[in-house]
């Protein structure tokens, strides 16, 4: 299943500066347990951000160019569709983790998707998500993180 993952704020903010623009660890545990096991499919700018491969899971970084320095770990693919058809043969979820560009990308593809809704207005945000992105999908399931944190999850 291909699934996309991202923590809103309450004006659809997802990152400033190439960062997340808050700090939860309820919500990078919630990130962590969700997707470990899983292959989480990233763009280059969000690889960077990053910085590192993350553990327990396979790490795709998707640039067009190829020009993105990947360690031999991290898989690197060039195009949407490598990763779906990828995507059959793992016997595991494939998690879109951002940025804006490839959740836009993979918007067709998604069969579900995570979200996390970040109790702040983040007004000098420079990314946002489409206020549609979620059209389409119904929700099926919500659950309370802590400090003021709500995962619900949507299903195509």
């Amino acid at each position: 299943m291909i699934i996309g993952i991202v923590a809103i704020s309450r004006n659809y903010a997802i990152g400033r500066g190439g960062k997340l623009p808050w700090h939860y660890s309820a919500d990078l545990k919630f990130f962590k347990e969700t997707t470990m096991g899983g292959a989480v499919v990233m763009g280059s700018r969000t690889w960077e951000s990053i910085g590192r491969p993350l553990p327990g899971r396979l790490n795709v970084v998707l640039s067009r160019s190829g020009r993105v320095e990947t360690p031999p770990q991290v898989m690197r693919l060039h195009a949407k569709e490598e990763v779906v058809e990828l995507a059959k043969y793992l016997n595991r979820d494939v998690f879109i983790i951002g940025g804006a560009a490839t959740y836009a990308e993979f918007a067709d593809v998604i069969d579900k998707w995570i979200v996390t809704e970040i109790p702040e207005t983040i007004d000098d945000a420079d990314t946002f998500m489409p206020r549609d992105f979620l059209d389409g999908f119904t929700e099926t399931e919500k659950k309370e993180l802590g400090d003021g944190l709500r995962v619900k999850i949507f299903q195509r």
